[in-house]
């Protein structure tokens, strides 16, 4: 139950991404891969048109979104150096 609540605090405070993401994708120290992995994976996420729920169950719908969008983003940190990490912590 405490990660949920953990992951949903982190997903409600997404301006704490804004700098992350900046700093992420700026920083020398990662790897042109990770950052191109990254980019595909948003890419992908806007790009891909299935949903595991469908969106016009408001409410419901937006939850699989939502799960998807929480998943790169903590693909992205675990990819991010540790001086980088610590900005969305």
């Amino acid at each position: 139950m405490t990660r949920l609540w953990s992951r949903l605090r982190f997903l409600f405070n997404v301006r704490k991404s804004i700098p992350f993401l900046k700093a992420f994708f700026t920083a020398k120290e990662v790897a042109a891969a990770k950052k191109v992995t990254a980019i595909a994976l948003i890419v992908l996420y806007f790009v891909f048109p299935f949903d595991l729920v469908p969106d016009f169950l408001i409410g419901i719908g937006i939850v699989d979104d939502l799960a998807v969008a929480t998943l790169i983003l903590q693909l992205i940190i675990k990819m991010a150096p540790a001086h980088i990490e610590t900005i969305i912590k």
